[in-house]
């Protein structure tokens, strides 16, 4: 795809992004590919250097993201460790949380997982049950989540809570790193049907206690630490739901270039290729909001980020269910086989429109943050 608007920098890394994902591939080992990808220093662009990163931002995470993806070998936890929760604790965390956290994180060797859904709250974050009590010591937590990835990997979890404010009664969003095997934390397994190498979990938080310093940032600024890291789930999500579309349209491209049924292959024909040049576009499309969402999101404006990263995703997870629709259809049969894995993102490519936010909810905030119009709940 093009990257004329990008510095030389970007090309250089997309290119070298490029080069790693291609070597593992489809069916690659993610665990080998993350631990590469980690000694790189891919994995922590967007980190401080002071505390092992790259010192870069979003628009350096996602590129890396998406071309892992377009290479057939997507890393679904870069959303999660290095972006969310990465960002999270380098922005608001402690100076023990940082040295503690940020350098693993950066090198891949320490993995954190996020939990924010509940089986009762779905999309609506006011309606988060999982509750933080203070204590002599520290803090108790109990609470449900659901749907959260890749808990078996991952060192810690970073979950949202809500604890009470003495000054009004009303319940406010904190957030707490939990280790693994805290005692009282529980997961349990959710079988999806979903060829992903990462797995998701519903998680028991029953009676957990935690030190003081398991709070991340300010007690009273939770909302504003967590669309801090929200921001970031989405443009990644975009990213992620990009490369998959990319990887889709280049198999079909290069299937429609060579099968031939009659005198010319089947890419000569309009009906074939206006398809796969509408993918092209939509995507292309896609990736430049998303490169405008990490730049604000970079630049600190958290307001117009917000905006553009909802909007990137949208368009992301749209373009990206179209592509790989596209591209089955273009390989016919072929398209439904093992040998091209292509069908195995038909159920994939839909994870972007559902999370980490559904494209109605999306719709909800464009229609009353952007456009101005009242709200129905």
């Amino acid at each position: 795809m093009s990257t004329d608007i990008e510095s030389p920098e970007h090309t250089a890394l997309r290119a070298a992004v490029a080069a790693l994902g291609h070597r593992h591939g489809p069916g690659f080992d993610r665990a080998a590919l993350w631990e590469e990808a980690g000694k790189l220093g891919y994995l922590g662009v967007n980190l401080p250097e002071e505390y092992g990163g790259g010192g870069g931002g979003m628009a350096e995470l996602s590129l890396v993201l998406e071309e892992a993806g377009a290479a057939g070998a997507p890393l679904l936890m870069m959303v999660v460790s290095p972006a969310i929760c990465g960002t999270v604790i380098a922005r608001f965390g402690t100076e023990e949380q940082k040295r503690a956290w940020l350098p693993g994180l950066a090198d891949g060797s320490r993995t954190m997982a996020f939990g924010i859904t509940e089986p009762d709250a779905g999309s609506n974050s006011h309606r988060i049950t999982t509750t933080a009590t203070r204590t002599d010591d520290g803090w108790t937590l109990n609470g449900r989540k659901v749907f959260v990835s890749g808990v078996d990997i991952a060192d810690a979890t970073l979950i949202v809570g809500r604890t009470s404010d003495a000054r009004t009664g009303n319940l406010k969003a904190c957030l707490f790193i939990v280790p693994r095997d805290t005692p009282g934390f529980g997961r349990r397994h959710i079988e999806m049907e979903l060829d992903a190498a990462e797995k998701q979990f519903e998680l028991t938080l029953d009676d957990v206690h935690l030190p003081a310093e398991a709070l991340v940032g300010d007690e009273d600024a939770g909302l504003l630490q967590l669309f801090a890291g929200l921001n970031p789930e989405r443009i990644m999500t975009a990213a992620f739901a990009i490369g998959m579309g990319r990887f889709a349209l280049d198999r079909a491209v290069a299937y429609a270039k060579e099968r031939q049924v009659w005198k010319a292959p089947i890419g000569a024909h309009q009906a074939i290729a206006h398809p796969l040049a509408q993918s092209r576009i939509e995507l292309e499309l896609a990736r430049l909001m998303m490169q405008k969402a990490a730049r604000l999101y970079d630049a600190g404006d958290d307001m117009g980020a917000g905006e553009a990263a909802n909007m990137a995703k949208y368009a992301a997870a749209e373009a990206c269910v179209k592509a790989v629709d596209t591209a089955v259809h273009t390989l016919g049969g072929n398209g439904l086989t093992k040998e091209f894995g292509l069908a195995r993102l038909i159920a994939a490519s839909r994870v972007a429109r559902i999370a980490p936010v559904s494209r109605e909810m999306i719709l909800n905030f464009v229609s009353h943050q952007t456009l101005g119009l009242p709200k129905s709940y």
